[in-house]
């Protein structure tokens, strides 16, 4: 799988001109080597009160990113792991944060830092309230269906096999009745 990159103004300018000679999306995103949901994003995002234009599509995409988020800074992460020696929850500092000082932090970032913590040698998790091992269940075998304390098939008496006795014998259960 393809890793992500942005469109460039390069690639606006091909998506410009396969759309003016009638290209399918699908078409163009074979050109450019994205999926075509990425080509259909860019001509809904980036269309000026004129249409699709490369210029003003790289212009319009590029004054979006200056606005993105900026990334959480070391203070932050200094003030985040203050609060959680001091025993608080990862929701609380977020609520904590988000409420006094207007910054968004997720507590599913903080929980990240300290898995990141704890894989370089640190002890931040040793301070989370819920101390169990945090696992993800998926991709295990299927427990369903197995009795408890069950036993093979392979390991029945011998005298089974002879179908002597009542109950040795298998047999379908269904009855059926034609009408």
């Amino acid at each position: 799988m393809r890793t992500y990159y942005r469109l460039t103004q390069v690639h606006r300018y091909q998506i410009y001109a396969l759309r003016k000679t009638k290209h399918w999306l699908s078409e163009i995103a074979a050109v450019i080597g994205v999926h075509k949901w990425s080509i259909s994003r860019e001509l809904k995002r980036n269309r000026g009160k004129r249409g699709y234009r490369p210029q003003q599509a790289h212009a319009l995409a590029w004054g979006r990113r200056s606005k993105a988020v900026p990334r959480i800074t070391a203070e932050v992460w200094a003030v985040v792991e203050k609060l959680l020696r001091q025993d608080w929850s990862p929701e609380q500092i977020s609520g904590r944060l988000k409420k006094e000082q207007g910054m968004r932090i997720s507590h599913e970032w903080i929980y990240q830092h300290v898995l990141e913590d704890k894989q370089a040698g640190g002890d931040l998790y040793k301070h989370l309230r819920c101390q169990k091992k945090r696992r993800k269940r998926y991709g295990k075998y299927d427990r369903r269906g197995q009795l408890p304390n069950g036993h093979s098939i392979e390991e029945r008496p011998a005298i089974v096999s002879t179908r002597k006795r009542w109950g040795d014998w298998e047999v379908d259960t269904i009855h059926w009745q034609e009408t």
